[in-house]
């Protein structure tokens, strides 16, 4: 359900990709077109392993864009925000983390409980990992049911972690289905207060969502290929 707008909040999306992803075909401006027709008033753009599109939208629309990176790590994915210089993938988690916090970044798990795409992350090492980060991701658009998220949830409270919610969108159809409406934020300092006070607008995309990320992949191959 969504609720009354506050003068001093923002709806606010932790997590999309653009065709800088492997399995988007989403450009950034039809990304932030589509954000101010929804009344997103900042967006995370989070693609896998790289940075330049965020960068580039960060370029187009300064006040709306956060650049961020999802990124893969020897095990599972970290999610990172407010990057200012690219983590490559492969790293150890902590030696990912160790970098994510040289740059002052904000450091969130996404879908960790997600069975076909948390499956990397074994429970030792998200116990270990918990320390070193900012928050968990307790609602993902994209994960098959609830118990998935439910987990998340129930994770991030037992170690008195910080929440954020994400579409993971890969077509501008899913932008918006998870947002948080949040006090605005200029740093990781008032991000992280801002976590706090966030209240979770959310919902769940279809199951068919995930066949556009196939068919993204396909054509990407199909298009080196030729």
């Amino acid at each position: 359900m969504m609720h009354t707008q506050n003068k001093q909040s923002l709806r606010v999306e932790l997590h999309c990709h653009t065709s800088a992803s492997v399995d988007s075909l989403v450009s950034v401006e039809k990304i932030l077109s589509r954000c101010k027709t929804l009344g997103i008033n900042k967006i995370a753009i989070t693609d896998h392993n790289v940075i330049h599109a965020a960068q580039s939208a960060k370029a187009m629309a300064p006040d709306m864009v956060i650049v961020g990176e999802e990124i893969q790590t020897t095990k599972g994915e970290l999610i990172a925000y407010l990057v200012s210089e690219w983590v490559p993938p492969g790293l150890d988690p902590k030696e990912t983390i160790e970098r994510l916090r040289e740059q002052g970044a904000v450091i969130s798990i996404p879908h960790p409980f997600d069975p076909f795409r948390g499956k990397d992350w074994d429970p030792g090492d998200l116990e270990g990992l918990a320390p070193y980060i900012d928050a968990v991701e307790t609602f993902n658009a994209r994960c098959f049911g609830k118990q998935a998220n439910l987990t998340a949830a129930d994770f991030g409270r037992h170690h008195g972690l910080l929440e954020t919610v994400g579409s993971d969108a890969h077509t501008l159809r899913e932008l918006g289905r998870a947002t948080l409406r949040m006090p605005d934020f200029s740093d990781a300092e008032s991000f992280r207060a801002g976590l706090r006070q966030a209240e979770k607008i959310t919902q769940h995309s279809p199951i068919f969502i995930h066949f556009y990320s196939r068919f993204a992949k396909l054509i990407k191959k199909f298009q080196k290929a030729i």
